[in-house]
């Protein structure tokens, strides 16, 4: 389920390939007095009963990557490396792209400093 700013996903039948899960990813975007916008998210919920909380920030060329760091995440807690809790619906993929895009007033074609993909552990 999307809405703007949160994202909801879970897994209520757990199979060989896929555990239970309940996860919510919540975003928004802030003003860094020295780096400018920020993508600020935060991933909390539930994998196999395991609870876990975590926040990141990405710059703002470099937010456009959110769903590798969600995938990175999703499988230190306990989702197969090959899942993706952000694509497993495309439309709601595409919302929520186009919904930070719109926060961050970034548009195609941005150059992206390189800086900032170290600095975001990417």
């Amino acid at each position: 389920m999307f809405e703007p700013g949160h994202l909801h996903r879970a897994n209520t039948l757990a199979t060989a390939e896929m555990p239970l899960f309940n996860v919510d990813l919540y975003y928004d975007v802030r003003q860094d007095p020295s780096e400018g916008p920020m993508l600020q998210m935060r991933m909390r919920g539930q994998v196999d009963g395991k609870a876990f909380d975590e926040t990141f920030e990405l710059h703002r060329d470099t937010a456009y990557n959110f769903a590798s760091v969600v995938s990175r995440l999703g499988h230190k807690h306990g989702l197969p490396a090959n899942s993706s809790l952000i694509m497993r619906s495309h439309s709601e993929y595409d919302q929520m792209f186009e919904d930070i895009r719109a926060k961050l007033g970034a548009h195609s074609g941005e150059p992206v400093n390189l800086d900032h993909l170290e600095k975001d552990g990417l």
